[in-house]
């Protein structure tokens, strides 16, 4: 019963908000509770100078998604959205750091012009707090996830 017009919201967004109506939404899909599998970091990051950029992404990984398999009921099928979470991580903390050397104007051929990572960590940042929210990341967001249920329900599609 969608006001015309307007799009229905997201089942898992109005669950967070604590507005799900089951006359009004569905609950979408339903996934395999697998928990995440830690992708190869060498793999995604190649090279030597990434090396700094693994350890980081691999650490925020293991603070981050145990956390979220709990919490939110993350599961394998979703978790390109947690690496993407892990790499943004990393990469606004190598962006934070090379500012931090380098300063916020670097002298080029053309003069002092602004460190061009200014840029790169902003749309980095951006993109963080996207996805902070969408994974139940921030206070505001944590508040309105639903733990996964305890498994009692037998209409699960995977029982």
């Amino acid at each position: 019963m969608a006001v015309a017009g307007r799009k229905p919201k997201a089942h898992l967004a109005a669950v967070r908000e604590g507005t799900f109506r089951a006359d009004r939404q569905s609950p979408g899909a339903a996934f395999s509770p697998t928990d995440p599998v830690e992708p190869d970091w060498l793999e995604l990051l190649p090279g030597d100078e990434e090396s700094d950029v693994r350890g980081k992404a691999a650490a925020v990984w293991a603070n981050t998604v145990p956390a979220l398999v709990i919490s939110a009921g993350l599961t394998d099928a979703q978790r390109e959205t947690a690496i993407e979470y892990c790499l943004t991580v990393a990469r606004l903390w190598q962006g934070e750091r090379a500012l931090s050397t380098q300063g916020m104007v670097v002298q080029t051929e053309r003069g002092y012009v602004k460190n061009p990572w200014v840029t790169v960590v902003n749309q980095y940042r951006s993109h963080f707090r996207s996805l902070t929210s969408e994974l139940g990341l921030s206070p505001s967001s944590a508040a309105r996830v639903q733990p996964p249920s305890d498994g009692g329900d037998d209409d699960d599609v995977f029982d």
